[in-house]
């Protein structure tokens, strides 16, 4: 691509973010007088997971591809997204994301069209891998919530238990039916612990504050669209696999859209607080 045409591309890419971020206002406000939709039908009829019926799930084999994103991975691993997680177009994804977690449309063009930019891909035309996405210090980073560094294992597509247990197990939430839940303030509290942890113990170790938010968005996703709830989150982040009955959380018309979307990162982000938490002793590395 051209010098002109980088530059073309930009402006043209500046106009349609704009143009998302205004359409994603608007639905926001329908969404907050229009009826939220009935509960088993969060997911569309006709749609894998209406009525809670998720098609079979079966984890990846040797050779498929698969990500970071355990969101992504539960999608390929019960035949949403093609089970091999490869030659996936930006379009599916951005169609299948909504159907799945009732995303707003907003949200489901922006992250996909991101995507590509970040991989050099055009979103109308090119397909990827699932383990595409792991380019580090793309969307990918250090500090996950339920990965290692890259720097310890460049397999990003690899859940490090110890990680995801300790997390389930800081959940100080209780819903009204008894379960479970993690809150705001859990994920500032284990995000600022990992974060202090993968200094201490990666040299390559970096965090930048573009990437410390998208860490908080993807921990916010387990508060939005997967309600907090433990007992779900312990199949989704520990198989990668969407529990039998479940639907969405979010039960607006349009959506999770990134205005209410984004108060959750906020709170989470801002809750961060590295200087609570000890640093490790370095001989005692727990994220390799």
């Amino acid at each position: 691509m051209s010098f002109v045409s980088r530059i073309l591309f930009k402006i043209a890419n500046a106009f349609l973010n704009a143009g998302i971020f205004v359409w994603d206002i608007i639905i926001t406000l329908l969404n907050l007088v229009l009826p939220k939709r009935a509960v088993g039908h969060v997911t569309p009829e006709s749609h894998p997971g209406y009525h809670g019926y998720w098609p079979e799930y079966k984890p990846a084999q040797e050779g498929d591809s698969r990500c970071s994103c355990p969101a992504l991975n539960a999608m390929a691993n019960h035949g949403i997204l093609p089970r091999n997680g490869r030659g996936i177009t930006f379009k599916e994804m951005n169609a299948k994301i909504r159907t799945t977690y009732n995303f707003a449309p907003t949200f489901c063009l922006f992250v996909p069209n991101f995507a590509a930019n970040m991989l050099n891909k055009s979103y109308r035309t090119d397909t990827f891998d699932l383990e595409e996405l792991d380019l580090h210090n793309g969307i990918e980073h250090d500090a996950s919530l339920t990965r290692v560094d890259t720097a310890a294992n460049p397999n990003q597509s690899v859940i490090h238990a110890p990680f995801v247990e300790e997390l389930l197990g800081s959940a100080s939430g209780k819903a009204a039916d008894g379960h479970q839940l993690l809150t705001s303030k859990d994920l500032s509290r284990i995000s600022g612990k990992r974060r202090v942890e993968a200094r201490a113990n990666n040299p390559d170790y970096t965090l930048s504050l573009f990437h410390k938010m998208f860490g908080s968005s993807n921990s916010s996703t387990l508060l939005t669209i997967f309600g907090g709830r433990v007992e779900d989150l312990r199949s989704v982040l520990l198989e990668e696999r969407l529990p039998s009955g479940w639907e969405s959380r979010i039960r607006q018309p349009y959506g999770l859209t990134m205005c209410n979307f984004n108060k959750t990162v906020l709170a989470v982000e801002f809750g961060i607080k590295e200087k609570d938490h000890p640093v490790p002793d370095s001989n005692k590395q727990d994220n390799v």
